[in-house]
């Protein structure tokens, strides 16, 4: 038996400018975070032919083109599998839809387990340019490359998306100390709201299209935000940090009305009225994952408590996509 896992991710600065309609024409910048939450996925050979697929439906297929999971259905081609019995299995520590990147994981924990099976080493900037080439270019979403890069480099790392579609990836130079607090202090907490991820991107992704000069002036800040952030990390200034956290969620929901809503807000303003130095939600938006940085983390947990939110306690991640059985 195979067994891949991939980490779902945080964002720390520069979300939203790693979708091809804004960097292909103004390149793009941003820092992400793989966190110890996970999806997994498992795959043996079965005793008879066909495939049998457990996600979150259960489904049958004789063929690959039978295949109606349209992400296992194209690494399956993409990685060249010849095997015809295969039975394959994915889990995920957390539900999809919540901001997390759980799509650019489960795909590049795919293409991880089919590169197994046919023995392929494959090098962590190849696996998540073929996960992008499958979401972006063969099943055509409106998102970025963001999740499938983190998810198979983990690590905190800066990624540069230049105007030819080439990636530049790099970690942050952060000091021991600051990595320490900066984990310590980032607390996440369930808003109970799951949305669709690519929903939410069409309306950025059109916008950039035709060039709204609203939206590109707000990719283009966002983008300096996250190079500001870059500079505040690496000076192990992690209150100015939090305030640029601060900055980019009061821009982010600029971005579209489905952003954020009332519950969120409210949430929002409590938390930093009760020891939150900074914070947005996590991903897309609409729902998902609230992050801050806490000045005062008992005072904040606290406070999100009685609002009945959940919270979700993480640590980085520093191995990416990785084989954990073969």
């Amino acid at each position: 038996m195979i067994i891949t896992r991939s980490p779902l991710r945080v964002s720390l600065g520069g979300g939203g400018t790693d979708l091809p309609s804004y960097y292909r024409e103004h390149g793009g910048f941003l820092i992400a975070a793989a966190i110890d939450k996970y999806v997994y996925i498992t795959l043996h050979r079965r005793f008879v032919e066909g495939f049998l697929l457990k996600y979150s439906r259960l489904e049958e297929a004789a063929t690959i083109d039978e295949i109606k999971h349209p992400v296992i259905r194209e690494a399956l081609k993409l990685a060249g599998v010849q095997e015809r019995n295969l039975e394959i299995t994915s889990m995920a520590d957390i539900p999809t839809g919540t901001g997390l990147g759980s799509s650019g994981s489960f795909t590049t924990a795919l293409l991880k387990a089919f590169h197994a099976l046919r023995k392929n080493l494959v090098q962590p900037s190849e696996l998540a340019e073929q996960a992008c080439q499958i979401e972006l270019e063969k099943l055509g979403e409106p998102i970025g490359k963001q999740d499938q890069y983190i998810s198979a480099y983990g690590g905190i790392t800066c990624f540069k998306f230049l105007s030819d579609g080439r990636v530049e990836a790099w970690p942050l130079k952060v000091s021991e100390e600051t990595l320490f607090n900066l984990e310590d202090n980032l607390l996440l907490f369930f808003t109970g709201y799951s949305r669709s991820a690519s929903a939410i991107l069409k309306e950025q992704d059109d916008k950039s299209k035709q060039a709204d000069k609203a939206m590109v002036d707000n990719l283009h800040f966002v983008k300096e935000l996250g190079q500001q952030s870059q500079l505040a990390l690496e000076r192990d200034d992690l209150c100015e940090f939090a305030r640029l956290m601060d900055v980019h969620w009061q821009r982010k929901k600029e971005r579209s009305k489905s952003m954020s809503n009332q519950d969120i807000n409210a949430w929002y303003d409590h938390a930093m009225g009760n020891g939150a130095l900074g914070g947005k939600v996590i991903g897309a938006g609409g729902g998902g994952f609230l992050m801050f940085y806490a000045g005062d983390k008992t005072r904040l947990r606290h406070a999100m408590r009685e609002k009945g939110l959940t919270e979700v306690r993480f640590r980085f991640d520093f191995e990416g996509t990785k084989i954990l059985n073969q």
